[in-house]
């Protein structure tokens, strides 16, 4: 699925077939989860293959890098040439692409500051192939934000969304809403979330969430539509009777929800703002 005989990957100033890519197994990424990582798209345009929002995303991972001690060598710049020649060497239009920084090895949990560099990327459609999403809110909490940096996409803070979205599917469910520490929706187990509510978007506020770099598009397009963008602290059962939802992430897009906690939503989904958004995205990620 995301690669074959015929893939290039970028690894530690080298380009080889994923096939013969290899790394040690004592690094503290592997058995601790001190890695960083990005989720990044490329969309086919009219001018090729255009990287969305490339800065941003290698700026972020570089933040989270600083924020686990593991040094990088490489520049915004550099990453972004890096990418660019992964896709054509790789020869992908579409493309899903995934930077991960590890560390070297180190058994310990003293800081490890060494750190490599793995590029890949790959054709990936939409993370959810199904319809609107039924939702569930979580017994799981976001991660305390004195326990760690939450604003940083940490490796081992994802054993967290893997337990919720695992609980979800167990229980019939396409995702699920976490809260935060005092049992505000924080977000979704791999997107933020917003919802429409007596004509405004809420969209729980910085602090506990992962600020996407979609939820920011989203929310400059929403401004561009006169939508009233409102970030705020809101429990699940405020949600329930509003008048739709959706979700933002790199891997999501904009993805319409049905229901939270099986709770239908007053409008359908064609007229919301959600879905105007949804077609302005895509409209917008292709037009470049």
């Amino acid at each position: 699925m995301y690669y074959d005989d015929n893939t290039v990957i970028y690894h530690n100033g080298q380009w080889l077939p994923a096939t013969e890519a290899r790394t040690g197994l004592y690094q503290q990424s592997f058995h601790y989860g001190n890695g960083v990582f990005e989720g990044i798209r490329a969309y086919a345009t009219r001018q090729g293959s255009q990287i969305l929002r490339a800065r941003a995303h290698y700026e972020r991972l570089l933040y989270s890098a600083k924020t686990m001690y593991l040094e990088v060598s490489h520049t915004v710049d550099e990453l972004i040439a890096l990418s660019e020649q992964l896709l054509e060497k790789n020869q992908l239009r579409n493309a899903y692409i995934r930077p991960l920084i590890y560390s070297d090895e180190n058994m310990g949990l003293q800081p490890e500051s060494r750190s490599n560099l793995f590029i890949c990327a790959w054709d990936w459609a939409q993370y959810f192939d199904t319809g609107q999403l039924r939702v569930m809110t979580s017994p799981y909490r976001r991660p305390d934000p004195r326990s760690c940096h939450v604003d940083a996409k940490v490796t081992g803070h994802y054993a967290n969304s893997i337990l919720a979205m695992k609980d979800a599917k167990v229980k019939g469910f396409d995702d699920a809403l976490l809260q935060d520490q005092q049992g505000y929706v924080a977000e979704a187990t791999g997107a933020n979330f917003f919802v429409q509510r007596d004509g405004v978007l809420y969209t729980p506020p910085k602090g506990n969430i992962l600020p996407g770099i979609t939820r920011t598009i989203v929310m400059e397009l929403a401004a561009a539509n006169g939508i009233r963008v409102e970030e705020k602290h809101f429990t699940p059962e405020w949600i329930y009777g509003a008048q739709g939802a959706f979700l933002t992430g790199t891997a999501v897009e904009v993805k319409a929800i049905a229901t939270v906690d099986e709770q239908p939503f007053s409008l359908p989904w064609k007229d919301t703002f959600g879905a105007l958004l949804q077609q302005q995205f895509q409209q917008k990620v292709r037009a470049a």
